[in-house]
């Protein structure tokens, strides 16, 4: 009896979340009519199966010199998380200790990498430096920060057992670090995988990754080209527990080297000259206030750039909630026969391996365009990755009632146990959505990454370095706002939420 007071109330954990959810999809419908969703394009349908027919029958004999590409691809992602991680370890030691350092790190991992590499690009070219920093530099953040709240969950009682003169070092060493090591590694192994993709993606910018040739091929049509290439990608992400082994993590280190160049001829006078001088308003470095007023007011009309950004995003999160919801029970041993499941889980596989930008890219070739391309891919990527982790938990549990009929297994067995889970993996990905939301403007939807693109093709940096403050801002505040939003009470111990 004396709960019944409290359901009544709405504090039931369940009634609780169900309320959050549908209030996003509430607010997501009321400003739905305020995006742009038109589809440009004469002819959708006929181009989709053009590209289908290219992913189905691919052309690998037009490929010319793939190997090249597909190396590179992978030593800078290799390169990238290992200077990442290297960067990133001292610093989740501080992490919980020093403002300073969170500070920090939420601030470099809120720009996205393309942004970092379009920063370097400017003084490093298209060289083996760029590609490296636009991926460690972020990467540093994200690891110090999943590092740290690694660490924080390490067992006191080896530790306590210790005698009192053991030196803060050799605990760490020998009591802490042992006893998560595997989860260091674990996550650090799923940050590769992301930085495949963060490299395929690097070729949007010139880099001569995957990404450079799959962009020329869609762009220019051929279809079976591109399909071969995204076969090839899916391939490497497949096999990555094979050919990524820990045993051959030193070999393949080393051997990546010989492929990471061209090293290019720093000029320190130049360099510093972009750090000190071109990354910042005139006014401000002259001292003019007035002066800055003005150059405040030359900027492009921030106000519909940050809400065009936020509802992409919010559409971008609700889309990701609603097909997780449907997506999960195709990769399900709970539903359906086995080769259903493995079917299911291998679309999801795909879907979650494709970076979001190149989604956009194809969607937007079909469509033309609008705020629908960069919609889809944010919904389709974050969704078939959050299925994938929740039908992965639902083969974790035992059905109490195993004889209902499949719509009664998804809504009454399984989903009430599942969705304190889901909704914390959608609050986890919000700030990754946010990210993917801001750079997908350089496909040409008016987010504030349309105008960072522009900025940099016209050399005007001290706004684009102002853009992507304003950018890291908008995602600290959103990354803050899902902390309060997600149910704390849910633990996730899989390192794909992060």
């Amino acid at each position: 009896m004396s709960a019944a007071p409290g359901l009544l109330r709405g504090r039931s954990p369940g009634l609780t979340l169900a309320r959050r959810s549908l209030a996003l999809i509430l607010l997501c419908l009321l400003l739905l009519p305020f995006a742009d969703l038109r589809i440009i394009t004469v002819d959708p349908w006929g181009e989709l199966w053009r590209m289908a027919l290219g992913f189905a029958w691919p052309d690998f004999m037009a490929l010319e010199s793939p190997l090249r590409a597909i190396v590179l691809t992978v030593s800078v992602a290799l390169w990238g998380t290992f200077i990442g991680a290297i960067l990133g370890f001292p610093l989740a030691l501080l992490f919980h200790r020093s403002r300073l350092v969170r500070g920090l790190c939420a601030f470099v991992r809120a720009i996205h990498e393309l942004f970092w590499a379009l920063l370097f690009l400017q003084v490093f070219g298209l060289s083996a430096v760029t590609a490296l920093a636009a991926l460690a530099i972020p990467y540093a953040g994200i690891f110090a920060k999943v590092y740290a709240e690694i660490l924080e969950l390490t067992p006191r009682a080896p530790n306590d057992a210790l005698p009192s003169g053991v030196d803060r070092l050799s605990r760490f060493l020998y009591a802490e670090l042992p006893l998560v090591w595997e989860r260091l590694a674990s996550y650090t192994r799923y940050r590769f995988e992301c930085a495949m993709r963060a490299s395929v993606l690097l070729g949007f910018v010139g880099l001569p990754t995957l990404g450079f040739y799959l962009e020329s091929a869609f762009r220019e049509g051929r279809f079976g080209e591109a399909g071969a290439l995204l076969w090839i990608f899916y391939a490497l992400v497949a096999t990555l527990q094979w050919w990524g082994h820990r045993r051959l993590l030193l070999p393949l280190l080393v051997g990546a080297l010989f492929f990471l160049g061209p090293w290019p001829d720093v000029d320190g006078e130049l360099l510093w000259r972009f750090v000190s001088h071109d990354l910042w308003p005139a006014p401000l470095l002259e001292g003019n206030l007035p002066g800055l007023g003005a150059w405040l007011a030359g900027l492009p009309d921030l106000l519909p750039a940050i809400g065009n950004t936020l509802l992409l995003a919010l559409m971008g999160t609700v889309g990701s909630l609603l097909l997780a919801l449907l997506l999960w029970p195709l990769a399900s041993r709970h539903f359906g026969r086995p080769w259903l499941g493995f079917g299911g889980r291998m679309l999801l596989v795909v879907v979650r391996s494709t970076p979001e930008l190149m989604l956009a890219f194809i969607f937007l070739l079909m469509l033309g365009p609008s705020m629908l391309p960069a919609w889809l891919a944010l919904a389709l990527h974050n969704g078939a990755l959050i299925a994938f982790l929740v039908a992965r938990h639902a083969d974790g549990l035992t059905l109490g009632m195993p004889n209902l009929p499949a719509s009664g297994r998804y809504a009454y067995e399984l989903l009430p146990r599942l969705y304190p889970n889901l909704l914390a993996l959608i609050c986890y990905r919000a700030e990754v959505i946010m990210r993917e939301t801001a750079l997908l403007g350089m496909l040409g939807v008016a987010t504030l990454g349309f105008y960072i693109d522009s900025s940099f093709q016209y050399l005007m940096f001290d706004q684009a370095f102002f853009l992507l403050l304003v950018t890291a801002a908008l995602n600290i505040a959103i990354d803050a706002i899902s902390r309060r939003f997600r149910p704390r009470e849910v633990p996730l111990d899989d390192p794909c939420s992060r």
